[in-house]
């Protein structure tokens, strides 16, 4: 493999890399906003329709079919036509999932909600970073990604708080959820307004900008990128990764509360605890993968302490708002290795594939999600909370394993370069 030197190019103004890396913020925080458009509301689905934990858990698998499905195929559409338009689209669906969610009058009604989100989540990996390395200047980058992953634990950590609390100030999980639509609606808004500075075909950084002035990249099939070993252990880590997210985020709760005692309301924020916790990770962690070359031994040594804690966790020897606080720390160890893992990911990357790259590494996060819901949701139903934070615990140890393979190929191949003059 060869790689070609070229003249360090001017970066952008600090105030015109600020603004889009807000703006696909602001995009990414709504997508993890709709994320949670269901779990929060869980317990008031239970008493108005009758459902079990375990038919809850199918609608989450619905939402996150749909949006792997979805997201594999939107890297070929955004590298076909474009990041924005399939943004703005994205958005629209978001709106009209909340309001079929509002309007329900049973589990279909439900069904059809989740599958709506989940069209609508599908685009926004490959778009945001599509957006991201060819809008934001190189040495910006790695906190980019930083902002970016913020972003989505923030989304996360807001929607229980935006659901319950309108809830509550309301008296109906309808208007709640209406109001997630006239979110979608702000932020289509905002970013039209703004649509200049997140226009993809105006930029031109990251692979492109790395390869040498005037050297076209060779001729190769759509599809050629799915036989690096390198995308698929990428799909792999996040498959990994994400199923023990998907416990916490739907299930650490009830868990707790079965496991421990403790009262619904003392268990609720649990996961906006985590999701803080994530993000405030993620701060740290965009400096240290600024400055690492190893990026899979950052991951590792992050993810495997937060493994630990929630085996602490599911021992069931804590008292019980220790444990709650314990979940919510293992967030941070999660967070911490975010900017890790999208920095790895971009090395691993093709020049000029970046959303289908992106689209089918992320898309192991949709199945992670979809698979490992209703698993999780029938633990608690036949009564074992510990396995939920055990499996947490194991897939976040198998994802270790994924990005240690990941980083050793990386290594390897550069290792292997020829650098031109």
């Amino acid at each position: 493999m060869t790689s070609a030197s070229a003249p360090a190019a001017a970066a952008n103004p600090l105030r015109q890399d600020a603004r889009t890396i807000g703006l696909i913020g602001l995009a990414h925080g709504s997508s993890h906003f709709f994320h949670l458009m269901l779990p929060p509301l869980f317990p008031m689905f239970i008493r108005e329709f009758g459902l079990t934990y375990a038919e809850l858990g199918l609608l989450v698998t619905t939402f996150f079919v749909v949006s792997g499905v979805g997201q594999a195929l939107a890297g070929f559409l955004v590298d076909r036509v474009g990041a924005r338009p399939v943004l703005f689209a994205a958005l629209g669906c978001f709106g009209l999932a909340a309001l079929a969610t509002s309007t329900a009058q049973g589990y279909a009604g439900l069904m059809l909600g989740a599958a709506l989100a989940g069209l609508g989540n599908s685009p926004f990996h490959p778009v945001d970073f599509t957006i991201l390395n060819k809008r934001v200047s190189q040495p910006r980058l790695g906190h980019a990604f930083s902002v970016h992953g913020i972003s989505g634990n923030l989304g996360w950590a807001a929607a229980p708080v935006f659901l319950t609390g309108l809830t509550t100030l309301t008296g109906s999980w309808r208007m709640a959820s209406a109001g997630m639509a006239g979110w979608a609606l702000l932020v289509m808004g905002i970013l039209w307004w703004h649509r200049d500075a997140i226009d993809d075909k105006a930029g031109a950084w990251a692979h492109e900008r790395a390869a040498k002035p005037g050297a076209a990249l060779a001729a190769e099939h759509p599809l050629a990128f799915l036989q690096l070993p390198s995308v698929w252990l990428c799909f792999s880590f996040f498959f990994f990764s994400t199923c023990a997210l998907s416990a916490i985020q739907s299930f650490a709760s009830p868990a707790l509360k079965s496991l421990y005692g403790l009262p619904i309301e003392a268990t609720a924020f649990v996961v906006t605890g985590y999701m803080l916790f994530g993000a405030a990770g993620m701060v740290v962690g965009g400096f240290v993968a600024a400055g690492s070359d190893r990026l899979e031994r950052i991951i590792g040594s992050c993810l495997m302490a937060s493994a630990v804690l929630l085996c602490l966790v599911a021992t069931g020897v804590l008292p019980g708002m220790v444990a709650a606080a314990v979940v919510a720390l293992a967030g941070f160890g999660t967070g911490l290795a975010g900017p890790s893992r999208d920095m790895l990911i971009k090395q691993a990357a093709p020049p000029g594939a970046t959303g289908r790259v992106y689209g089918t590494v992320y898309s192991g996060l949709d199945l992670g999600f979809a698979l490992a819901a209703p698993i999780f949701g029938a633990l608690l139903d036949h009564g074992t909370p510990k396995g939920v934070f055990y499996g947490a615990a194991l897939a976040l140890a198998l994802g270790v394993l994924s990005a240690s393979l990941v980083g050793a190929g990386v290594a390897r191949r550069r290792g292997g370069l020829k650098v031109v003059a």
